[in-house]
């Protein structure tokens, strides 16, 4: 992907994405085609890995679904993806969270979310 020809030639394929990184929290809208029919189906959860750059990046989503854990992987620039919402950020420092797969119940939302801190009033004089 380093050649300038390719670069310029995907370069109008490449779409604009909410900036989220692994150990997010997100909800991805994909449209979903039931013979001539098309409707909007949602897939929330935990951002375990993104790989790849330019058009072929890639993003792995994880969540649990009846006691039984759940991975998509996404390409980031696919016209089927209709959004992606961030749910929360988080504070982690991992580049994948492989290690979520190994863990069960409230232990698998161990991901810290960001805190953030309220600016303290002056007092007024």
């Amino acid at each position: 992907m380093s050649h300038p020809i390719i670069k310029e030639i995907t370069s109008f394929q490449l779409r604009t994405v909410p900036s989220f990184k692994v150990g997010d929290g997100v909800k991805v809208h994909t449209k979903v085609r039931e013979g001539d029919k098309e409707r909007t189906q949602l897939f929330a959860g935990i951002v375990i890995a993104r790989k790849g750059h330019g058009i072929h990046e890639t993003f792995t989503v994880r969540r649990i679904s009846y006691g039984e854990g759940v991975e998509r992987v996404f390409p980031v620039n696919s016209p089927n993806i209709e959004k992606i919402e961030i749910e929360r950020e988080s504070k982690n420092v991992r580049a994948r969270l492989y290690y979520l797969r190994d863990l069960k119940g409230k232990a698998a939302m161990q991901v810290k979310a960001k805190r953030y801190e309220r600016p303290v009033a002056a007092p007024a004089a």
